[in-house]
């Protein structure tokens, strides 16, 4: 019984059109390491590494509007300035929470995609095509998200650009650090040659272990992360519920010295707490 086979025909790059190929407009130049600079570049690869297809300003208008929502349903539930400042601030900050969110869970998809990609790239290149034709095969067979990061990087190529230079933006798009691992090996084998298929088979097997290890990391660690967690909603949670209750409860807070005093330092400690933990589930969860 015959068969239709796809046949894949060489990946023809058009240098002229190379040059008009620019690179995505940052809300930082990198030139600098002020604070806004630093945050500036960290809202820019959140918004991208979510895979949520707008720019950062509208995230920020999504913040705005929020903000806007909620502190206006709270002045008209409650009629307080203090309790609409607290709800407004909840309202800017919910959007980049879900953010996020959309960003852990897509990290988590590209990495348990990277074993089955690199296997079907290994298989690729022992048919003899090119490394080329390979990531084109592969890209073109892969689901997002993971596929449409590689299908962006098969269009620069079309476009002229080297395959290194093309695939080098893929750790910082997507911020999973094993992306490094395949980059590397790729560019490297493009540069020198070798034995592409025997680097890709061992990669294939670390990641895999990778994964394993951080799955029982993630299992270990549940029971902790759930309190830190806790402990970072439930301060907030119990101010919200007594405004809510009583809306004069912070006017009345306020009122006195030592109950402003005792409110900002609250908040001051609230704050460094609050990235000291997410410091440390950060660094524990790294793709």
């Amino acid at each position: 019984m015959a068969t239709d086979t796809i046949h894949y025909p060489p990946i023809t790059p058009q240098p002229g059109f190379a040059d008009i190929v620019r690179d995505d407009v940052t809300y930082t130049t990198g030139e600098t390491h002020t604070t806004s600079d630093r945050v500036n570049g960290w809202f820019e690869r959140l918004v991208i590494q979510s895979g949520l297809e707008m720019s950062p300003m509208m995230l920020l208008a999504l913040c705005a509007l929020s903000g806007l929502a909620l502190g206006g349903a709270m002045f008209v539930f409650q009629e307080n300035i203090l309790s609409t400042t607290f709800a407004t601030i909840i309202g800017l900050i919910v959007p980049v929470l879900v953010t996020m969110f959309l960003r852990s869970r897509r990290q988590s998809q590209i990495l348990r995609q990277m074993p089955e990609m690199i296997g079907e790239l290994a298989r690729a290149a022992r048919t003899g095509r090119s490394l080329e034709q390979c990531f084109e095969i592969v890209a073109d067979d892969t689901p997002a998200p993971l596929g449409t990061e590689m299908r962006l990087c098969d269009r620069r190529m079309r476009m002229g650009i080297s395959l290194p230079k093309a695939i080098e933006p893929l750790p910082e798009r997507t911020g999973v650090v094993s992306l490094n691992v395949l980059v590397t090996a790729l560019s490297v084998h493009h540069q020198t040659g070798g034995d592409l298929i025997t680097v890709l088979e061992r990669l294939q097997a670390t990641i895999r272990d990778r994964i394993t290890f951080l799955g029982r990391l993630k299992t270990a660690t549940s029971a902790s992360r759930a309190t830190a967690i806790l402990m970072l909603i439930l301060p907030p949670a119990i101010l919200m519920f007594f405004i809510i209750r009583d809306a004069e409860y912070f006017t009345n807070l306020m009122a006195s010295g030592w109950g402003w005093w005792m409110t900002l330092a609250a908040v001051v400690l609230q704050l460094l707490g609050t990235i000291w933990v997410l410091r440390i589930l950060q660094s524990s969860k790294r793709t």
